[in-house]
């Protein structure tokens, strides 16, 4: 499925419409629908006027109960999916504040209990050293000094002991130089010192495993209902449950070919050794 930006928020609207006409051609009431679907007649009257979006589950319902032709059926589909992906562009971030985006997140965390981050190019602020995420954002605008407390403040989520965390990174991920050496071998320290924790598992992939998928993006799932998907210019959130299957299978993929526990140390051990010398 290919979309730009503006046809994620068209898609709600559309939607909303599509299945208002499908209604009202079929010769239905609100009333009739709602108990053929099980669901209140409310929901009904807030999907119909966009003030609520559907789930996949909820337009199969709808779609079973209309009985339109399969080429509107085909493409009332393609706006479920589309309703339910939210484009967050990098430019918005900045305009709002990027430290909203950090308290966005800190709710995402509060909210969910398993984490699966998948990291091929940098590593996340969730495990990195205040060094390590200052050079991070140094091509931000602004102050970002309340980013970078933000982002420390996050951390303390990787004690709370009733949630379980993965990471997943690439050696490029792990050994991008985009500070010092001495902050780069810092950062590897902590690292080594976060992967002891009994609720975080942290696996490295290093260069020249053999894998038939490309580690096209960073992206993280909350639980098995998110996906979000990070390029240069914003992210995407998937909440189409086929969405992030694909995405939690790529995950088990990748950990297929990670080392983990020692194995995973002593790797990142000497890689912050060579930093070192």
């Amino acid at each position: 499925m290919t979309f730009d930006p503006q046809q994620l928020g068209r898609s709600k609207t559309d939607l909303a419409e599509t299945l208002r006409t499908l209604r009202r051609r079929a010769n239905r009431t609100q009333v009739w629908l709602a108990q053929r679907c099980k669901m209140s007649q409310t929901k009904l009257s807030n999907i119909e006027n966009g003030r609520a979006t559907p789930s996949l589950v909820d337009v199969e319902l709808l779609l079973s109960a209309l009985g339109p032709p399969a080429g509107i059926a085909a493409e009332v589909r393609t706006l479920a999916r589309l309703a339910n992906t939210e484009w967050q562009g990098k430019r918005v971030s900045w305009r709002r504040g990027i430290d909203k985006r950090q308290a966005e997140l800190a709710g995402l965390e509060q909210k969910s209990s398993a984490f699966r981050y998948f990291l091929p190019a940098m590593a996340t602020g969730l495990l990195a050293t205040p060094e390590y995420i200052r050079a991070s954002l140094t091509h931000s605008p602004g102050d970002t000094s309340r980013t970078v407390a933000r982002k420390l403040e996050r951390q303390a989520v990787l004690h709370d002991s009733t949630k379980r965390f993965t990471f997943l990174l690439t050696e490029q991920a792990v050994r991008w130089a985009i500070a010092p050496p001495q902050v780069m071998a810092a950062h590897i320290d902590r690292l080594v010192s976060l992967s002891h924790l009994p609720n975080v598992r942290i696996g490295v992939i290093p260069t020249g495993a053999t894998m038939s998928r490309g580690p096209m993006n960073t992206f993280t799932v909350y639980d098995r209902r998110l996906v979000t998907v990070e390029t240069f210019t914003g992210r995407m959130v998937f909440q189409d449950p086929r969405d992030v299957a694909e995405h939690l299978s790529l995950f088990d993929a990748y950990t297929r070919h990670a080392h983990f526990a020692d194995s995973a140390r002593k790797l990142m051990e000497e890689w912050a050794d060579a930093y070192r010398s």
